[in-house]
């Protein structure tokens, strides 16, 4: 049977399940990839399973998110996960080394391999012929401890591409002109896979930049074959010998199709405030900025820092306008200021930050109130970038960099200047030394906890009948940012879920926590949401800390694919509500009472709620697997995870 890239990863690592569309399905695990502001749960989980070491061929623990110390939690927390990384086996990246996407392609990615993150955006290594994806902590702790990742059979949309891109756009561009076709929600159950003539003609860099927005489409992962790039990437990186050829098999199809010619490309520019709100760049040119930020791990390469320097070379940024540099990593810091690179950035009047995440997740960098910001990032949902009334733009180096130049929104090909022209380094000086290695054996050691550090909360099962009242009522396309933000104020909490629900829904309904706490004693809450509820970010904390709060059931049009599992990890019903009528009934609701929960969870039935103590009673729908239904019953994955 001929099969396409991503059906051969499917296979070849099947251990549960048929892969039939939407069937659940579990698949063994090679490697594991967490960032510290969801690392420590992981590493809290680990340690509440009993774990001696990972069962994993490879599982490294990175630490660029929180790299802010402005006071013991953060230094806390990596002092915590480096002791941790170490008893259990992980490979350690200090901070400053960068961020774990690009470091982890660099170092550790295979083709041929699955790998899971407790990070959204670890569907970037799709780039180098893995199937790889984001998955809430305890799902990863799960695979660390040798289990399998299960995930509902995906279906596989095959994006054919052909030419090849003109100057002035780039890979930012294309994953940019996918979102404007189809939204945040076009890609929710499906893994994205590249294919035809236009492949060859990008990077392994380009392939990153794609794969890794990915996630802003909700896909379950994003697949390049594994070709020649692949091959001569590995080989610049000293890796030469891991390579595997990995491409789609003669006569094989694609459960959907999709064509970009890649020489019809144009800049294209993410408005305010989602990466779905896309237009061309010549739309909108003359908005006035504050702001142009170039890194992230959406655009983590070489080319994405030598493009901008090139443009600003002998040219600067005028005053009203900060020019931000977030470099990926230390290497390619060490490369940019090799080359000069960096002599002409800062000359230009950048802004120098340590490698890493940083604005992206709202860590420093913090635009003007009401300032128009172009970022290289792969997200802009409102608040995200440290500012309440934030207008982040999202967009590809050369449009930021030449925007920041004439000190509004520009078309790059308006610039009166030949395209960048620069080499990009043969052999990357990939720097082994600022990890720290699994040391052999296992290390019986305590591992030390700074105060701000607490265990994981205890939850009891949920019980068999729910009266409970509706606190909250939210549209569609909420995002784990919304449900939990992130930022230099809160997620140094991330240790801490008591102090962390404190911020729950803080920006959407400041008197949320109080209200659920005020009810947590008496049974609990409800949340009424709409369509692709929790898109965004892996972070468990969106689940967990409203689960602390009381949260029991949250209803739904649809769910993204990591909050849904975050949900029921932490024991909170994940009800849909498929009928309009019913729908708009729950959004006028002030009570709700479901009967017969656990044997409905058991038996895979609909649920029935009565709305406000009335005759009124509509069904929901509780699809799970036979283990998400264990889970369930258990209160959650830990006391799951302790039965078995």
């Amino acid at each position: 049977m001929a099969r396409n890239v991503a059906q051969q990863l499917i296979h070849s690592h099947l251990t549960q399940g048929q892969a039939a569309p939407g069937e659940s399905i579990g698949l063994t695990v090679d490697q594991t990839l967490c960032q510290d502001a969801t690392g420590t749960l992981v590493m809290l989980t680990l340690e509440a399973m009993g774990l001696d070491r990972v069962k994993t061929e490879v599982s490294a623990q990175y630490v660029d998110h929180n790299l802010i110390q402005e006071d013991h939690k953060n230094p806390d927390d990596h002092a915590y996960l480096r002791q941790a990384a170490q008893r259990f086996g992980v490979w350690f990246s200090r901070p400053g080394n960068g961020i774990s996407h690009p470091l982890h392609m660099q170092r550790f990615a295979i083709p041929g391999k699955v790998l899971i993150g407790s990070d959204s955006h670890t569907c970037a290594n799709g780039c180098m012929g893995m199937l790889a994806m984001g998955a809430g902590g305890a799902d990863v702790a799960m695979a660390m401890a040798g289990n399998p990742v299960y995930i509902n059979m995906p279906n596989i949309w095959g994006i054919e591409l052909t030419g090849h891109l003109p100057d002035w756009v780039s890979a930012k561009d294309v994953i940019l002109t996918l979102l404007q076709r189809h939204g945040v929600s076009g890609g929710v159950g499906k893994v994205l896979e590249y294919y035809g003539p236009g492949v060859a003609t990008l990077s392994m860099d380009d392939r990153h930049v794609i794969a890794n927005m990915g996630a802003e489409l909700g896909a379950t992962a994003s697949v390049f074959p594994s070709d020649d790039v692949t091959r001569r990437y590995l080989g610049s990186v000293n890796r030469a010998d891991q390579w595997v050829e990995l491409r789609a098999d003669k006569g094989c199809d694609y459960d959907e199709h999709e064509h970009i010619d890649l020489s019809k490309v144009e800049p294209m520019i993410a408005k305010p405030s989602s990466p779905g709100n896309v237009v061309p760049v010549r739309e909108v040119v003359g908005e006035p900025i504050g702001q142009a930020y170039i890194g992230s791990s959406a655009n983590p390469g070489y080319r994405d820092y030598a493009v901008a320097a090139e443009m600003v070379k002998h040219r600067r940024v005028p005053s009203s306008v900060s020019f931000d540099i977030n470099p990926s990593s230390r290497d390619v810091l060490q490369q940019l200021s090799d080359d000069k690179h960096l002599s002409h950035l800062i000359s230009g009047g950048a802004r120098l930050h340590q490698a890493g995440c940083n604005g992206c997740i709202g860590m420093g960098q913090a635009p003007a109130t009401k300032t128009n910001s172009l970022r290289t990032t792969p997200r802009n949902f409102p608040g995200r970038s440290g500012t309440a009334d934030d207008r982040v733009w999202l967009c590809s180096p050369e449009t930021a960099t030449a925007s920041a130049l004439a000190g509004e929104i520009t078309d790059p090909r308006s610039m009166d200047m030949a395209y960048p022209t620069f080499d990009v380094p043969r052999n990357l000086d990939v720097e082994t030394t600022a990890f720290d290695a699994p040391v052999e054996g296992v290390i019986p050691t305590a591992i030390e906890r700074g105060p701000n550090i607490a265990p994981l909360p205890d939850s009891e099962p949920v019980g068999d009948t729910l009266d409970i009242p509706v606190l909250l009522k939210v549209g569609d396309d909420v995002s784990t940012d919304e449900i939990l933000p992130a930022g230099a104020e809160v997620l140094p909490y991330r240790s801490n879920i008591p102090k962390i629900a404190e911020y729950t829904y803080h920006a959407v309904d400041p008197d949320y926590v109080q209200r659920a706490m005020q009810h947590k004693s008496e049974g609990g809450h409800a949340i009424v949401g709409g369509a692709n509820y929790g898109q965004g970010s892996s972070r468990e904390h969106a689940a967990l800390a409203p689960r602390y709060l009381g949260l029991q059931a949250v209803i739904a049009r649809s769910f993204a694919r990591i909050h849904f599992q975050n949900l029921v990890n932490f024991g909170v019903l994940p009800l849909v509500c498929a009928n309009d009528e019913d729908h708009q009934t729950l959004q006028d609701a002030k009570r709700i009472e479901l009967t017969d929960v656990r044997e409905a969870i058991a038996q895979q039935k609909p649920l029935k709620a009565r709305i406000d103590g009335t005759d009124n009673v509509i069904e929901l729908d509780l699809s799970l697997s036979q283990r998400q239904r264990d889970i369930l019953l258990a209160g959650g994955i830990v006391p799951w995870a302790r039965q078995q």
